[in-house]
């Protein structure tokens, strides 16, 4: 593999910086400096997302025909690098990274032209309702019913873990529609206005006293039978679909990277001003760990980037990308918790101790549930001894 840039590719690279640098807006990049949970609040993300919009780069993987770019796998690799150096936020996948590759591969026509135009503008903002009590690694065991009543679906049912649903005013759901064969034959896909009569979200406060995660009831809520993804019945194969996309389908490694710069200037500032933090080079050496480790994830993410420009899917790769990422993100957010010492008892309290310190255990609690969603790592590493060793 060629680790070189083109003349090119450092023109466009330079470009990049150069957009980032004089339309990043400043409170935007403090805004997710600050927020310890996955995504950053629906305002500021959905304010970057537009200035993406005009300069037509907020979608690089979908067609060009529906607002995406042209560009090479290594572009979208520099543009994704340097987003994350910049501090932009990451924007909420689950309508333009999930549910869009949904409909361009098994929605029609029209569901098309009406989802993807809002929701790449930011007037549709969506939840993802997979996750239920009960039902979250064993997915197949959904309950939610949507039963057919001429041309409507009638839903009853809640769904669980839903993140930002107090800010999305549409949620795409697995639903069951048939119980009489095998769970996953009878599991349909379906669109959701969230204003229907009938929805309820009820927030869920984390450990992190973060709010970032809800429960969303459905009773006798009435959902036209044109908002169905696919066929009746086909919802599971919609859901593998997604999740190798959800799984491996972007790229975290500039991420955790960045992450990992930050904690390096954390600790060279308690260095300074205390001489002896670190003389034993531990936390130096854990740093270096994690970083090799990160560099390995990064051409793992390279090669699948490259497979998805050819046509193919992330496959069981994705599962692997998973278990590592979730490995990486944890162990430099227990780092960063190691390096703050007792500045991390106070969280949440941002004029107690220095300003880097606040988010550091917020982050932290919200990590660990990297290990479920998503796809449990017990979930992930079943897949990989099924369908990569073959046992």
């Amino acid at each position: 593999m060629d680790l070189e840039f083109s003349a090119e590719e450092l023109a466009f690279q330079q470009e990049v910086r150069s957009f980032l640098e004089e339309n990043f807006p400043e409170d935007i990049k403090v805004a997710t400096a600050r927020t310890p949970t996955v995504f950053v609040d629906a305002p500021p993300a959905m304010e970057w997302q537009k200035i993406l919009v005009k300069k037509g780069w907020a979608v690089p993987g979908w067609p060009e025909e529906w607002g995406g770019t042209d560009w090479t796998p290594t572009q979208k690799y520099i543009f994704a690098m340097e987003c994350a150096r910049a501090g932009t936020p990451a924007y909420n996948p689950l309508s333009l990274a999930l549910l869009a590759p949904v409909l361009l591969q098994f929605g029609t026509e029209e569901q098309k032209q009406k989802y993807l135009p809002k929701m790449l503008t930011g007037e549709h903002y969506w939840c993802q309702g997979f996750s239920e009590p009960g039902s979250g690694s064993d997915l197949a065991s959904l309950k939610l019913k949507a039963e057919r009543k001429g041309d409507v679906y009638v839903v009853n049912g809640s769904k669980l873990w839903q993140t930002h649903a107090q800010f999305a005013n549409h949620i795409f759901c697995l639903v069951r529609t048939d119980s009489s064969g095998r769970p996953q034959q009878g599991i349909s896909f379906l669109l959701i206005e969230m204003d229907r009569p009938g929805v309820t979200v009820e927030p869920i406060i984390t450990m992190g006293m973060d709010h970032e995660v809800n429960q969303v009831f459905f009773e006798d809520v009435e959902v036209p039978v044109e908002n169905l993804v696919g066929e009746e019945g086909e919802g599971w194969k919609l859901t593998k679909y997604l999740l190798e996309y959800e799984r491996g389908g972007g790229s975290t490694a500039h991420r955790r990277l960045a992450e990992l710069e930050h904690l390096k200037e954390i600790v060279a500032d308690i260095q300074a001003q205390d001489p002896e933090f670190n003389d034993d080079g531990h936390y130096s050496k854990t740093i270096a760990r994690i970083e090799i480790d990160l560099k390995a994830l990064e051409m793992t993410e390279l090669r699948i980037l490259s497979a998805l420009a050819e046509g193919k899917m992330p496959g069981a790769e994705s599962s692997i990308l998973k278990l590592t990422t979730v490995d990486i993100e944890q162990r430099t957010h227990q780092l960063a918790i190691d390096v703050i010492g007792y500045h991390g008892l106070p969280f949440k309290q941002d004029d107690i101790g220095p300003d880097y310190a606040a988010p550091v255990v917020p982050t932290y609690l919200n990590s660990r549930a990297a290990s479920i969603f998503g796809g449990s790592q017990e979930i992930q590493r079943n897949i990989i001894a099924k369908a990569v060793l073959g046992l």
